[in-house]
Formats: C-alpha cells, sequence, structure tokens
C-alpha cells in the first residue's frame, strides 16, 4: 500500500515498508496525521479479504471465539483512546554512531507518533470468552503475516501479561484518527498496548491466546529482548533476556536538527518528551552547553497519560559551536542516563540517553 509522499522511506529489505515522517514535519502536533505516523514492518503486508476475516480467541477459555470485524463493531463497544506509539528501536542511529550495531534498522527520533485510536477493549473481548484457568498468565497475539525466520514461515506475535491484557487502556483498534485503520497500520485490527514498546501493538491481529507462559514466538523469545552493554552477538543466550514492556522515561530535541547553521540570538528548541504511558512528564529541562547549565522548557498541552509530551524552550546564543541537550523527569522520579555507554545494547533498543544536538551559530 503506497504512503504519501510525505514520508521518507526509512530503510527497505525484500521489498518489506518501514518509514518515518522528514523530521520537519515530527511532532508538530499532538496527534499526528495518519500519513506521517511511522511505519514498522518485519514482512510485507499481508493480502487477505476482508468479508472471510475472522479473529480467533483460544486457549485457557471457557468458550473459544471466531469473530468476523462486524462481530466486533457490534457486540462490543466502542471506545476511544489517545496513545502514542513508539518502537523500541526509536535512537538507535546514536547507538550506532557510539558502537556498531548490526542488522538493525537505524531509526533516528522519527519512530513514534501519537493517533486517536478507536475499537473494543481487548479485555471485554476476552471476558466475553472467560478465563477458566487460575494458571492464565499471559495473552499472545498472531498477525496474519508471515516472517521468513530460517526455514519456516512464522506469523508475527508476542504476547502481554494477562494484568496489562484487562487493562481499560489496551485496545483492538479498528480506527484511527476517525477513519478505518490503514493497510500499513494493521487493518482490519491491531492491538494498541499503550505504554509498552510498539513490538507488543500486534497488527493485522488474526489471533489471541490465553496461556500460562509468555509467547513462544521469535519475536517475544529472541527478537525484542533486552541485555546489558557487556553482552554481544556472540555471547548472548537469549533465556537470560529481559522482555521489553514498558517504555522508559525519554525526551528528545526535534528542532532545529543536528548540524544546521543558525542566525545569533533567539533560537527556539523543540521536541518531545514520553515515558511509560503510566506517569506523565513532570519536567523537560533544556541546556546549550553541553548539559553544564539548565533551564526548564514549557509544555505545548497539559499532560495526558499514555501520549507523548511535546515542548518548547528558547536560548539567546552568541556566534560558535553550540551542544543542545535535553533530559526528563516523570512523576515517579525516573529520569534519563547521561550517556549513550550506559544504554548501548547490541540490539540497540530503548535509547533513553539524554539527547544531544551539535549546533553552529552564524
Amino acid at each position: 500500500m503506497p504512503l504519501s509522499d510525505k514520508h521518507i522511506q526509512t530503510k527497505t529489505y525484500d521489498d518489506i515498508l518501514n518509514a518515518g515522517p522528514p523530521l520537519d514535519q515530527l511532532a508538530k502536533e499532538f496527534v499526528t496525521p495518519k500519513e506521517l505516523f511511522f511505519v514498522r514492518n518485519h514482512s510485507q503486508i499481508p493480502h487477505f479479504q476482508l468479508e472471510s476475516y475472522r479473529l480467533r480467541v483460544r486457549g485457557m477459555v471457557t468458550r473459544e471465539l471466531s469473530l468476523s470485524l462486524t462481530e466486533i463493531k457490534r457486540d462490543f463497544e466502542r471506545r476511544e483512546l489517545t496513545a502514542t506509539l513508539q518502537c523500541a528501536g526509536n535512537r538507535r542511529e546514536e547507538m550506532v554512531d557510539y558502537k556498531p550495531i548490526d542488522d538493525q534498522l537505524e531509526w533516528g527520533i522519527e519512530a513514534i507518533g501519537t493517533a486517536k485510536w478507536a475499537g473494543a477493549r481487548l479485555g471485554d473481548v476476552l471476558t466475553a470468552a472467560g478465563i477458566r484457568s487460575e494458571a492464565a498468565a499471559h495473552v499472545a497475539f498472531l498477525g496474519l503475516d508471515k516472517v521468513l525466520d530460517g526455514a519456516d514461515n512464522e506469523a508475527y506475535g508476542g504476547s502481554i501479561s494477562l494484568d496489562k491484557a484487562l487493562a481499560c487502556e489496551v485496545l483492538l483498534a479498528y480506527e484511527m484518527n476517525g477513519e478505518d485503520l490503514p493497510l500499513a497500520h494493521g487493518c482490519p485490527l491491531r492491538v494498541v498496548v499503550p505504554g509498552y514498546i510498539g513490538a507488543r501493538s500486534v497488527k493485522w491481529l488474526g489471533e489471541i491466546r490465553v496461556q500460562a507462559e509468555e509467547s513462544a514466538n521469535h519475536f517475544q523469545q529472541i527478537g525484542y529482548k533486552l541485555f546489558p552493554p557487556h553482552i554481544s552477538s556472540d555471547t548472548v543466550d537469549y533465556a537470560d533476556g529481559m522482555p521489553l514492556t514498558k517504555l522508559p522515561v525519554n525526551s528528545v530535541i526535534v528542532r532545529p536538527q543536528a548540524g544546521g547553521a543558525l542566525p545569533a540570538g533567539a533560537v527556539l528548541v523543540e521536541g518531545y518528551a514520553m515515558s511509560d504511558g503510566e506517569h506523565e512528564i513532570t519536567w523537560v529541562s533544556a541546556s546549550a552547553d553541553g548539559g553544564k547549565t539548565w533551564q526548564r522548557a514549557d509544555f505545548m498541552h497539559e499532560p495526558q497519560l499514555w501520549s507523548w509530551q511535546l515542548w518548547r524552550t528558547e536560548f539567546t546564543l552568541s556566534p560558535g559551536k553550540h551542544e543542545l541537550v535535553v533530559r526528563a523527569w516523570d512523576s515517579a522520579a525516573n529520569s534519563q542516563p547521561e550517556t549513550i555507554a550506559s544504554v548501548w545494547n547490541f540490539k540497540g533498543y530503548v535509547n533513553n540517553a539524554w539527547h544531544r544536538v551539535p549546533v553552529t551559530v552564524e
């Protein structure tokens, strides 16, 4: 499915679409227009007939369900939620600059977006199916796509805890920004798991399974696990990895961009900040001297759970080279580490070090 020419294509392999917005359009509005919302795929977009689509609900349930999109819309209350999704690999490019990372998309700061989602609550669907075992602890998802993994074609999948699945914010979304969910974003149905890495918001959803253990899918057991900096691809034991779920507190300078030449005088600095969704961003501080001195940034809207916080501040800069830096805190007093070295990992996930942007003032 072609995207608007407002998108830039970040990287493709085997005709797999991955795209993000031009940086001069990123985070200019609280709600991201769908044509500017980043796209992350692990396979080609699947082909299917909407008329024959069924969502299967099975596993540790009292009764298995097979639901058409029409039945989902008819039988379950429509819920709305504005929420930010962010790829676990957002800001990987900075990690690559620090130390090489193999075979991963080199996202900059653009793998993030906020949308008005609408659909059925996952918890309502699970309640209709009934949880039949006290051993049930996880809810696994499978997409309709096929991802080449060695000699096997495996659907993209993952899982979240049952507690999270039953939370009121988790949706089975069939609308995005007031319109039918676009094919590139998971039509006919995708999971939206606010506060978690985007990889858990499985697109083109075909199956939900209630089970005792985490999903055995490649992308749960290997693809999206976090390791400390001293672990490499040569020494990794994936059984020891931490499955990625909640996003860490983060903040980013969107404008001005690195390497730009700016006129002396007042310089407007803008960006976004995000936490795990359960905690509001309470403070964003920016620096124009590499972190020696700081000033508080202004928020562009009231804090809202599950969504990013857009911010701005202004510096008066003299001619010369300057390093702009930003860091944020959330309502649980979480903040960001100072250096890339402290968060680097061989997959390049969840970079939340202070964001630094060198600029030249003329």
